[in-house]
């Protein structure tokens, strides 16, 4: 019969050979995704996104949506409606560049998926969701945006538990 010396360091070695391989706490080199190009409508839908985001036009970003139109944005609630959108974006803005990466449309909605950074060229620091409706007079407008970063947040430490009551020693039973 073999034993097993348990010691910490034969423990650690054990572990460490079924890690896999790579460094540990790194993200994954993103994938370049290659950009497909819009058909004119959509595109003016990504165009006219990026010139109100860069004039930080809160009144031109919410009137690219639909009236009952939603913005899911990372860390905060959803916000729905043209007014609330407006109110959301309000002073948010600067540079951006946007590129889809893929897009449907089916009678009167679509899709956009794509991806965002500050400037044409750069490496993306973002990705998109955009779900659109056609209008009647045959233009896109935004039902839904959902975005968010490559970047992982990180986690913030937990705030610590009081200690059991277990852990102080038997409880006493008052007599």
């Amino acid at each position: 019969m073999i034993r097993w010396k348990r010691t910490p360091t034969a423990a650690v070695i054990g572990l460490v050979t079924l890690l896999p391989s790579g460094s540990m706490g790194q993200t994954p080199e993103p994938q370049a995704h290659p950009t497909v190009t819009l058909p004119a409508p959509l595109a003016r839908v990504l165009a006219d996104y990026e010139a109100a985001w860069r004039k930080k036009d809160a009144a031109a970003l919410a009137a690219l949506f639909t009236e009952d139109g939603f913005v899911l944005s990372n860390g905060v609630p959803p916000v729905r409606g043209r007014a609330a959108i407006e109110r959301h974006y309000a002073g948010r803005g600067g540079p951006l560049s946007l590129r889809a990466l893929a897009y449907a449309t089916e009678g009167r909605i679509g899709f956009i998926v794509g991806g965002f950074s500050r400037q044409a060229g750069e490496p993306d620091n973002g990705k998109f969701t955009l779900t659109l409706r056609r209008g009647d007079d045959g233009s896109w407008l935004i039902f839904s945006d959902m975005d968010n970063g490559n970047q992982r947040e990180r986690a913030t430490p937990a705030t610590p538990l009081p200690p059991s009551p277990a852990a102080s020693g038997p409880i006493q039973s008052p007599e």
